[in-house]
């Protein structure tokens, strides 16, 4: 039986509200980053600043897709052999006329020479040099214009727009880049975003636990989900609990940073002291979203820096960074809108569920033998579970309303995508 969830309280702002809100405002507090000139070798993940506009063709001539030979297609209707007079290999092409009767050997990437327009690949000829001087090549099949040919501009038209401002840049990008000709392209410098964990009972890995103590998790989950962006990440560690050390962790990154972003002491237990902090240093804008796992988000501003804190159990810290501060980092740092896929699987797995919250489990879809989607949840869905999300590579996205859903009902997933 479904119940209701006892942490969905009044005030609780709906995620996709949380979302918009959170979109809104740090466009508003946001500073606009300046650009730069990268060599194109080093613009990999990083952010566009200007539409790219194709200054060639690509390919820039009709040139040969397959090693064979190029002629023209009408030729062997009337000839089951042509006669071979030249080659053209990439990069050295033939220079004369190819006439009625007549082919040329061809190389993949050499031009089409004037006279072809089709090629066909060796496999299907055959050399015929016994009863003449002169070499023809026997074709064993017909042939179609255009067969074979990678033609003028097929890839990209010169004028046309080949990438928008706000791509972030990937390795098949880079090579497209190349492809026009580029040395080097305008793009948004990095967002500089500050880290810090807080909590007493939080030791670095590599020191033995005493009682009482765990090893800082969320900083090692922030830094690798920040590496896969184009930011420049300062890690202030971890800070104790009183609001001396927060204050002075606050305004140190506030001077430097355009993004702070903590994870802990965002809740209301009495050792919780970051959003006080930050309500005295600036402005709280965003506490408390109805989801699952990630409830105690906050977002608002210093005097320079967007600040950003996270839960302190490590599947929320994840789900929360995930959720709504990538988003607003990808906003910040000028990146188109990032969508995110959604699509429906069977569960094989009951879920339990208390109405009151949008709920993101963490599940394995597989496609079976017939093709239809299947979803296993990853075993215990606690928050501080971290095992559940590393074994995992989607999301169970259950609406708020949502009760307890039986295996073999039909829900939601998300599957992770590069970040996770």
């Amino acid at each position: 039986m479904s119940t209701a969830d006892p942490c969905a309280k009044p005030g609780l702002m709906p995620f996709q509200q949380a979302l918009n809100l959170l979109l809104e405002k740090v466009t508003a507090n946001g500073h606009p980053l300046n650009t730069e000139k990268r060599p194109l070798a080093q613009a990999d993940n990083r952010v566009l600043a200007q539409d790219i506009i194709a200054p060639i063709d690509v390919p820039p001539f009709n040139n040969s897709a397959m090693d064979g030979f190029a002629l023209r297609a009408e030729d062997l209707t009337q000839f089951e052999s042509l006669t071979l007079v030249g080659t053209a290999l990439a990069g050295t092409p033939f220079t004369g006329t190819v006439e009625k009767g007549e082919c040329i050997r061809i190389m993949t990437g050499a031009v089409l020479p004037a006279g072809t327009d089709c090629v066909e690949m060796q496999e299907n000829t055959e050399l015929n040099n016994h009863h003449s001087d002169t070499t023809s090549i026997v074709f064993r099949q017909s042939v179609k214009s255009g067969q074979f040919v990678r033609q003028q501009g097929q890839d990209i038209v010169s004028g046309s727009q080949v990438l928008p401002k706000g791509q972030l840049l990937g390795s098949a990008d880079i090579g497209l880049l190349a492809s026009l000709g580029l040395t080097e392209v305008e793009v948004f410098e990095p967002l500089k975003v500050a880290i810090f964990s807080s909590g007493d009972e939080i030791i670095q890995p590599g020191h033995a636990l005493d009682a009482g103590q765990i090893y800082d998790t969320n900083r090692y989950t922030l830094n690798a989900l920040l590496n896969k962006l184009p930011v420049s990440i300062k890690d202030y560690g971890c800070i104790k609990d009183t609001p001396e050390a927060v204050r002075k962790a606050l305004l140190l990154a506030d001077k430097s940073a355009d993004v702070i972003i903590t994870s802990g002491g965002v809740s209301v237990g009495d050792a919780d002291h970051i959003k006080p902090v930050v309500d005295e240093l600036g402005t709280l804008e965003l506490w408390k979203v109805a989801i699952k796992p990630g409830k105690p988000f906050a977002y608002g501003h210093l005097a320079n820096a967007q600040f950003f804190g996270l839960p302190g159990n490590p599947v929320s810290a994840l789900v929360t960074m995930y959720k709504l501060v990538l988003p607003a980092l990808q906003q910040l740092m000028g990146m188109s809108k990032q969508s995110s896929m959604q699509c429906r699987a069977i569960t094989t797995t009951p879920l339990k569920k208390s109405i009151g919250r949008l709920d993101f489990q963490r599940g394995v879809y597989n496609i079976d033998e017939d093709g239809q989607c299947l979803v296993t949840v990853t075993g215990n869905q606690n928050s501080a579970v971290l095992t559940s999300v590393s074994k995992a590579n989607c999301f169970i996205v259950l609406p708020a309303e949502q009760g307890d859903v039986s295996a073999g009902e039909t829900v939601t997933i998300e599957p992770f995508d590069h970040m996770l």
